[in-house]
């Protein structure tokens, strides 16, 4: 655990329990910001009990758009609400749900991006707790997006791929598109993207050189990924920003039914959520500048 002092406030940056078996490991982030409501709550999904943690600001308007954040791999829901992304929600007016994932056959809590380490429908769950919170709390369905840390990244673009009636934009934060969810690329269709990577990432590496085993590898480099974006979402406009001095934003827009495509490279960073001195902004409000169009 790493620790440092921001203000007044302690900040826990990073948890990292490593699993090292087949040459792979993931990292689960825990970084308190603001205290909010870590209270799970339940739903059944099917004959199923799913924990989540909702995060309601006061006075929310009515059909207020609703954030999907999810943990990585070995991550627990109530670290990831203390993230920040509800400060973020306070001041933006939005829902934000942050769901648990079920454990896998190691008995680690995770998302099922059609990994072949679990069998756990975690596609038709998380698509039918977005309905549940659409209805009960008057939010929009039309903006209504998915976003996750490692694992959680890459369940964000197995959601892209399998419900864009429901989650209208996605944003993957150190993770990428599972093995599966690239060989089956034909059937996706549009879909807003951001994608924030670490250049020196080993757990998921931007060549795409993680191994296949689970499930967990199969796409490309992270530029090929991008690229198939780019053309899916028929983008025609590009932006390079300089956004501090580790950092470069790749920003591509004016594409179909307005999708853009940006990619954040992070120089000298690992497996680890960025914040705002290496990103220019901390990841949580780049994650929202990003929905907030769509």
């Amino acid at each position: 655990m790493i620790l440092f002092m921001s203000g007044h406030r302690w900040l826990s940056l990073l948890v990292c329990w490593v699993l090292v078996t087949n040459s792979f490991a993931f990292c689960t982030a825990s970084a308190q910001e603001t205290a909010t409501e870590t209270e799970f709550q339940v739903f059944q999904y099917g004959d199923v009990e799913r924990r989540y943690v909702l995060h309601l600001p006061e006075n929310l308007p009515e059909n207020a758009p609703l954030v999907f954040f999810l943990h990585g791999y070995h991550g627990n829901a109530r670290d990831y609400a203390e993230m920040g992304m509800s400060r973020v929600a306070d001041k933006h007016e939005f829902a934000v749900v942050y769901p648990q994932g079920k454990p896998d056959r190691r008995d680690v809590p995770h998302w099922n991006a059609r990994l072949s380490i679990s069998d756990v429908d975690d596609v038709g769950f998380l698509a039918a707790l977005a309905k549940d919170l659409q209805h009960t709390h008057d939010l929009d369905p039309e903006r209504t997006f998915a976003s996750g840390v490692s694992n959680g990244g890459f369940m964000s673009y197995t959601l892209a791929a399998e419900r864009p009636d429901v989650f209208k934009a996605i944003a993957s934060i150190i993770g990428t598109m599972s093995g599966y969810t690239w060989e089956h690329r034909d059937t996706i269709k549009p879909t807003p993207v951001l994608q924030i990577s670490g250049l020196e990432d080993k757990i998921v590496p931007v060549d795409g050189s993680m191994r296949p085993f689970g499930g967990w590898g199969g796409a490309p480099d992270q530029k090929t990924i991008i690229d198939f974006w780019k053309e899916l979402d028929q983008t025609t406009t590009e932006e390079v920003i300089k956004v501090s001095a580790d950092t470069t934003a790749y920003r591509y827009g004016d594409g179909v039914k307005g999708c853009k495509v940006w990619l954040y490279e992070v120089k000298g960073w690992g497996h680890r959520v960025p914040g705002a001195k290496k990103l220019g902004v901390h990841s949580v409000d780049l994650v929202w500048e990003f929905f907030s169009q769509f």
